[in-house]
Order: C-alpha cells, then sequence, then structure tokens
C-alpha cells in the first residue's frame, strides 16, 4: 500500500523509526522503493551528484519536475516528496503555492519540502491550505549556505538553539506533517524531537530523530566529492561499478566481449550484388 502522511503520524505516535532515501531517476526509485522506505526525496541534491552543479542553487524547477516524474513512475509505495528550488517559494506565497502545485500537478510528487522556519511559515501554511502537503526543513539549510557562512552545524550556542526551537515549532503550526534536521548536535535534536507532535527526520543529527534521511550517493560510495562525517557507506558501489566498466573496456579492446553466447543465430547470406 502507498504510504502517507498518516504513515509519518502513525509512526511517530507509535514510537516507530521513518526512513527516507533520496532518488533521481525511474531504476533506482524502484530499487529504493522495494526496499521498504517509506518516503523518497527528490532532492535538489541533484545539483550535486546528478547535474555536476557546485551547490543546490542552480537547481532549478524544471529540474525538479523532470526528475520527479521519473521517480513518481518508479515508486509504488515510499511517498514521494520533492525539493521546492532555491527562489521557488521566497519570493512570495502566491509563487510558493503555485510552484508547489507545479511539482504535484505536473511533476506526480505527493508532497513538497522547503527550506526555512519562522521565515516561511506563511508559505508552508498557503501551501497547505492548498491540500498540498509539506515536509520542513531547518537546521542547515543548504539553499542559504551563503548567508550562514559555509556548512556549519547549527544549534552549537544558545541563541542557535532558541532559533531552532522556533523554527521547530513555526513549521508544525504552519501544518507541515514533518520536518528535515540537518547538521544539529544529538542532544539539541533530542529536545526538538520531544518538543514537536510531528516527526522530524535526521540529517546529521543524531539518533534520537524519529527518522532518518541519506542522499544514496553518499552511502553508496557513488560520490566522489565531500564525503559527511553523518555518513555510513553501505556499500563500495563506486568501486564495484568502475570496476565492471573497465573490465567491458578490456574485453571489447582484446575481442572477449561480445562471445558467440552474446550473437544472434542466421541463415548464410551472400554479399549482394549491389556491393
Amino acid at each position: 500500500m502507498r504510504k502517507t502522511v498518516s504513515t509519518f503520524a502513525a509512526a511517530k505516535a507509535k514510537g516507530e523509526k521513518l526512513t527516507m532515501l533520496t532518488a533521481y531517476d525511474y531504476s533506482f526509485a524502484r530499487l529504493v522503493d522495494s526496499a521498504g522506505v517509506d518516503s523518497i526525496l527528490v532532492g535538489d541534491s541533484l545539483g550535486n551528484v546528478i547535474l555536476g552543479y557546485e551547490d543546490t542553487i542552480s537547481v532549478t524547477m524544471e529540474d525538479i519536475i523532470h526528475h520527479t516524474k521519473a521517480v513518481a513512475r518508479g515508486a509504488k509505495s515510499a511517498l514521494v516528496v520533492a525539493d521546492m528550488p532555491f527562489m521557488s517559494y521566497q519570493v512570495s506565497v502566491p509563487q510558493a503555492v503555485e510552484n508547489a502545485g507545479r511539482l504535484l500537478k505536473e511533476g506526480r510528487a505527493q508532497a513538497v519540502k522547503l527550506e526555512g522556519g519562522v521565515v516561511v511559515a506563511d508559505q508552508i501554511r498557503a501551501i497547505v491550505n492548498a491540500s498540498i502537503p509539506v515536509v520542513g526543513h531547518i537546521g542547515l539549510t543548504p539553499q542559504s549556505v551563503n548567508a550562514m557562512g559555509g556548512f556549519k552545524v547549527q544549534g552549537k550556542d544558545e541563541e542557535q538553539v532558541r532559533r531552532l526551537f522556533e523554527d521547530g515549532k513555526a513549521v508544525e503550526a504552519a501544518g507541515a506533517f514533518a520536518v528535515v534536521v540537518e547538521c544539529v548536535p544529538a542532544n539539541v535534536m533530542k529536545k526538538l524531537t520531544e518538543l514537536l507532535t510531528i516527526p522530524t527526520i535526521g540529517i546529521g543529527a543524531g539518533p534520537h530523530c524519529d527518522g532518518q534521511v541519506l542522499v544514496y550517493h553518499d552511502m553508496l560510495g557513488l560520490f566522489e566529492g565531500f564525503a559527511p562525517r553523518f555518513v555510513r557507506r553501505y556499500a563500495e558501489a563506486g568501486d564495484l561499478i568502475r570496476l565492471a566498466f573497465g573490465r567491458f573496456v578490456a574485453e571489447v579492446k582484446k575481442g572477449e566481449f561480445p562471445g558467440p553466447e552474446h550473437c544472434f543465430d542466421g541463415p548464410d547470406v551472400s554479399i549482394p550484388k549491389m556491393y
């Protein structure tokens, strides 16, 4: 059965952990979905790991819609959440509602995610009032990395903790059904999870969240850029894939591939007279 926003609420009530992984195409969406995850995030991280951008800020609505459509076709059970890219919701409340609607109508997502707390509460409220489920995102918000002065852990002093809690409560009050919390000390995250009635989905926020999310390129060793401290490598798939590609190149060069078992039989033919 398809996971829904009710799945998240029920998990929080029962104390059951939630799982979320990224996907950006049909094939990986099928793999992630078949593993039993609760939600697939079509993250703006696709800018880094798929499109080769230097940051997530460069990702466009068209990028997200294109990849969400592919993921939605592959996901049969997991709740598909699409990231709202930079400047797709910050300009105005009507802009936010319109673009969130596009992600559902054109992208076929079941929910959207946007970064920020207090400052985007009006946008979240309006999107929810348009019958579009919303996941919040607070703590380290990559789209605001320039304003933050880099990728830094949030909640390391009393003022940051106060703002973090205010953001969490604002997202909850605006109607979000869950909130991603990124790069926050574990002890602070424990208090925030206890404070909020909606599920907290952590990434670099310790074990006390209601769920966890990772970018699959990080957990599978597919992205050779910066490896965050909070990532566990569940496989070195990059090495395995590189080895397979190397074997293909070597076997073709040596004439070992394709072999007889890879060929089709046909009748004896002569060269047509025209040649």
